[in-house]
């Protein structure tokens, strides 16, 4: 029969190595977590022009996204809850230069996104954004967002809706730049971007520090709050029934990854036609 000494060591040990086991789990959990915002972080990488690489970005930063990406978005399987897209094709036009400011900075102004799920309107900040609202209202005013597709839906880590890419590959853009704006913005409260927020895709790199100001017609629609550093300029915020759009969206949840990493919306999301007005 055991002493009450052995049992009293038996009990000390057992409970050393349940201490032991929780830090294990605690330091794994740590390092798995890291490793997913790293990941969610690399998908929002954005082609910015034809050699740009898939992700928030061209050819380069396919191998990246291939190893970064998988963690960030579990995918599902739900009916398409949205209509065929109107006839037409996307344009193939390009620009070397970010056009001429034209908008009035002090005034607000509105995207409409006339979509195959449901209209989604954007309210765009111009004073704390303009150079990116002057070049959405010099895209959607050429035609350049009609008939594309929105490639990406990401449901883990980070949620969000990405479009703006005339290619649906995340390597397509308008041939320029624009520069990062707003990237203090208070409404970034702990590194979240909140619900309804619409923010540029990019090609930066935190790592290497490298890809600032690299915005093309790349963005990005959070369905609900999201944690990234604040890398990608805030310029708009979804209204409240473009969230109900959204929300039918996400319900349907996202592809399994292919060749490039990119999880496909499941739901037919289309930008039949896009439109800007001052408000």
């Amino acid at each position: 029969m055991a002493t009450s000494d052995q049992r009293r060591r038996e009990l000390a040990r057992k409970k050393f190595e349940r201490q032991q086991e929780r830090r294990a789990q605690r330091r794994r959990a740590r390092r798995r977590n890291a490793v997913i915002a790293a990941a969610v972080a690399a998908v929002l990488v954005a082609g910015a022009a034809a050699a740009a690489t898939a992700g928030l970005g061209g050819d380069d930063q396919k191998k990246d996204d291939a190893a970064a990406s998988p963690e960030a978005s579990a995918t599902s399987k739900a009916p398409d809850p949205c209509d065929e897209p109107a006839g037409g094709e996307p344009g193939t036009q390009q620009w070397k230069k970010e056009p001429a400011m034209t908008i009035d900075t002090s005034a607000s102004y509105v995207m409409e996104l006339e979509t195959t799920c449901g209209d989604i309107g954007i309210t765009m900040d111009a004073e704390k954004a303009p150079r990116t609202v002057n070049s959405f209202n010099f895209l959607a005013g050429e035609g350049f967002f009609d008939h594309t597709k929105c490639h990406r839906l990401t449901e883990s880590g980070i949620y969000v809706l990405q479009c703006g890419d005339p290619k649906g590959t995340g390597q397509g853009g308008p041939g320029y730049t624009i520069p990062d704006e707003n990237l203090k913005d208070p409404k970034l409260k702990g590194n979240v971007y909140p619900a309804g927020t619409v923010a540029m895709a990019n090609k930066y790199n935190a790592a290497e520090k490298k890809g600032r100001d690299s915005g093309g017609s790349q963005f990005f629609l959070v369905y609900q709050d999201s944690q990234l550093p604040p890398d990608y300029t805030p310029f708009g915020t979804v209204g409240e029934d473009g969230m109900k759009v959204l929300k039918k969206i996400a319900d349907a949840g996202a592809a399994a990854p292919d060749a490039t990493q990119n999880t496909a919306p499941n739901a037919t999301v289309v930008i039949n036609k896009a439109t800007v007005r001052k408000s």
